[in-house]
């Protein structure tokens, strides 16, 4: 049984926080076989993230240690204290503690979160908006009573049999702490993230590209038409398939629109210029392309298509995010808001991944990893040093 002392210590080993004299202590204890033996044990019996695991070397436990003293050495030149160095640019790893005896001392407080729970909205071609019962199955018609589609639960499935001379848009909203799908009336299916809206025709036209407006983030699987492209507004790039998956994130307070390339080809251009593909930003699959909204500048890079999709299935997957980009995307997954009166946690990079987590588990995780205390106030999350 390894010790409650010991165990904070393997923490912070892991999560790149022990002091030099904790380095010293944990190798001195790890001169004991049998507790080189525990070290491996309680790792994998308690902690969930891929990452731990990945970043320790079970077979070399006590050169990868002296090795962070080494460099700890090297550092502490530099820096007063501990602290300082990972002031700036500290990446942690969040781990998901299944033993309560690291969370007292972070979490302090017992009240439970006041998350509203808004509605699934749907903006009809006349105006009028319709609230969605995801308990319930119902029938979406169009201004004069045709029926237009099909809502069950999570799922809106618009009829591919109407024929249509002309483009009636159909706008779904969806709140924070909610996803949706639409499949649209080519067949396409649109995942909608949380705070995201897609306005879109109830039926695409004969020899017209089938163009859709994006705010928000979604992932797209488009049925293959060579004839009738397909594209999709996001803010200020459009973005050009013929038939592919891919996940894009254009959401209004964020400054770059983000296109990641899961299968086939998509090419990224300015919006209002005419498509051109020798000018255009052509992605291959695994790629991601970042534009900026004010500057037009655009760049191109790998993508890590599991951090990226990762929301899909209710999962949270950071790799190297600013605490301050994963304060937003919590609160657009879980619906709730932060107030961070810890301003030196804003830049630090985290890389964690979450489960299907609550949002207790969440905070308890990043609070234990960074290094801070929160409470909580009705719907708020109030972050301290």
């Amino acid at each position: 049984m390894i010790p409650e002392s010991k165990s904070k210590i393997i923490v912070k080993y892991l999560s790149k926080q022990a002091s030099i004299d904790e380095l010293n202590e944990l190798l001195q204890w790890l001169e004991n076989q049998n507790n080189v033996k525990e070290f491996n044990a309680f790792v994998k019996a308690n902690f969930l993230i891929e990452n731990a695991i990945k970043n320790y070397d079970n077979q070399n436990i006590k050169e990868n240690v002296l090795k962070v003293i080494k460099k700890e050495k090297y550092t502490i030149k530099r820096s007063k204290t501990v602290a300082n160095i990972y002031k700036f640019a500290a990446v942690l790893v969040v781990f998901l503690v299944i033993g309560g005896f690291l969370f007292n001392k972070f979490y302090n407080s017992n009240t439970e979160l006041k998350i509203q729970d808004e509605n699934v909205t749907l903006v009809l071609g006349n105006g009028a908006i319709k609230t969605l019962d995801l308990s319930k199955e119902t029938v979406i018609s169009s201004n004069s009573g045709e029926h237009i589609g099909v809502q069950s639960g999570n799922k809106l499935a618009y009829n591919n049999e109407i024929i249509k001379d002309e483009l009636i848009y159909n706008t779904l909203k969806v709140p924070y702490g909610k996803r949706f799908e639409v499949n649209l009336s080519d067949g396409t299916t649109v995942h909608l993230n949380a705070g995201s809206s897609l306005k879109y025709p109830v039926q695409f036209i004969k020899g017209q590209s089938r163009e859709v407006f994006l705010t928000g983030e979604a992932f797209f699987d488009v049925t293959k038409d060579k004839n009738h492209p397909f594209v999709v507004n996001a803010n200020a790039a459009n973005i050009q398939v013929l038939g592919t998956k891919f996940n894009v994130s254009c959401y209004s307070e964020d400054v770059h629109i983000t296109a990641a390339l899961v299968e086939g080809a998509i090419a990224m251009f300015k919006k209002d210029v005419s498509y051109n593909p020798e000018e255009a930003i052509n992605l291959l699959p695994g790629q991601e392309a970042s534009w900026h909204k004010e500057t037009n500048i655009s760049e191109v890079n790998k993508s890590n298509l599991e951090s990226r999709t990762a929301w899909l299935n209710g999962k949270l997957i950071l790799y190297e995010v600013p605490f301050k980009s994963i304060l937003k995307k919590i609160e657009r997954q879980y619906n709730v808001s932060f107030i961070n009166n810890n301003k030196a946690l804003n830049n630090r990079i985290f890389t964690a991944k979450f489960d299907v987590e609550d949002i207790y588990g969440v905070l308890k995780s990043l609070s234990v990893s960074g290094g801070f205390t929160y409470k909580i106030n009705e719907d708020k999350i109030i972050i301290n040093p």
